[in-house]
């Protein structure tokens, strides 16, 4: 692998997406490892505009087309979640590397699939839940891990959003893989096996829907191999309206903190145990900006990431036992 003053990692984005400036474009003009030299969108029209506007420089026809570009050394994948194993497939087919918007696939066959493809190339393949490369995320993993809240009891996260169907239709969309639990409850179901310490058995599950066997919310009950339990509530629209917060609690105290999925909002993490209590305060630079930050060190010199393809398996597997214990179909590739 190159080491450092190699030539950037040159990223091509699949998908003229809005949540493109936030999550890669904004970070990029701050990372001297990446360009993001080119864009495709099934509407090349849209992709012009989207290039002229953040003064990306190349823009293809369509996607096939950008993942052959001799020009790039690897792809953003922002398609929706029902096509994200065919263009990441296709994209490990072409010699790239993929950086793929969460969740990582439609469901746990199709991640597995895709993670033996990952593991027959030397290719970097991560699953962009950027919260897990936030320094605060990494705390409360430190914190765990130290004893200092004992044995553990219960961890419980909940991340309900704000996402009207009118503004959002691909995730209340079943045939794009939509649903609550895909878009914001991907996130509670990975913090649960990381705080949590193992991927847990599904105890029991409930969906209210939004459309035809899509959930608009999604609670669910686990258990894990410690014994220990936990708690995951994710939703789209729900009557929360907005609620956003990660809690673990051990026999020997517990740590709370909000906006688990974005923790440079409120970068702030509360801890009560036998050592006191106490706030910890962490930097507002965004979890997108580390997230890059470790997959440009991941392409360039072969420093290892969280979210692997092996990780995602993990993660997809538990999503499909909660829609199977809320009685709901699995999401499918299309």
């Amino acid at each position: 692998m190159p080491g450092r003053g190699a030539a950037p990692v040159r990223i091509g984005i699949l998908g003229a997406s809005r949540w493109a400036p936030m999550t890669l474009l904004t970070p990029a003009k701050d990372n001297t490892e990446v360009v993001v030299a080119a864009v495709a969108a099934r509407d090349v029209s849209r992709a012009r505009a989207f290039a002229a506007e953040h003064g990306i420089g190349r823009v293809h026809d369509d996607y096939a087309a950008l993942i052959a570009d001799p020009e790039l050394d690897a792809v953003y994948n922002l398609l929706p979640t029902s096509v994200h194993g065919r263009w990441t497939r296709a994209t490990l087919d072409a010699g790239k590397h993929v950086l793929c918007q969460k969740p990582f696939t439609a469901n746990a066959d199709e991640a597995r699939e895709i993670a033996g493809l990952a593991a027959q190339s030397d290719r970097v393949v991560m699953e962009a839940l950027q919260y897990r490369y936030h320094p605060l995320t990494a705390r409360v993993e430190q914190i765990i891990a130290s004893g200092e809240l004992g044995n553990l009891e219960r961890v419980e996260m909940a991340i309900c959003a704000l996402l009207p169907k009118r503004s959002n239709a691909n995730a209340y969309d079943y045939s794009l893989a939509g649903g609550a639990l895909m878009n914001t409850g991907v996130y509670t179901v990975d913090m649960a096996r990381a705080f949590g310490g193992s991927t847990p058995d599904v105890v029991s599950a409930r969906a209210k829907l939004g459309g035809p066997q899509v959930d608009r919310a999604m609670t669910a009950e686990v258990r894990f191999a410690g014994g220990h339990t936990g708690r995951l509530q994710c939703a789209l629209w729900s009557s929360k309206l907005f609620r956003a917060s990660a809690t673990v609690v051990g026999d020997r105290g517990r740590l709370r903190y909000l906006s688990p999925a974005a923790p440079h909002l409120l970068p702030r993490l509360s801890i009560r145990s036998a050592d006191g209590q106490r706030v910890e305060r962490f930097p507002r630079r965004t979890s997108y900006a580390y997230q890059l930050e470790a997959f440009a060190g991941a392409v360039l010199r072969g420093e290892p990431v969280k979210t692997t393809p092996d990780e995602a398996v993990e993660n997809m597997t538990v999503i499909d036992a909660i829609y199977r214990a809320a009685g709901l179909p699995l999401r499918q590739p299309s």
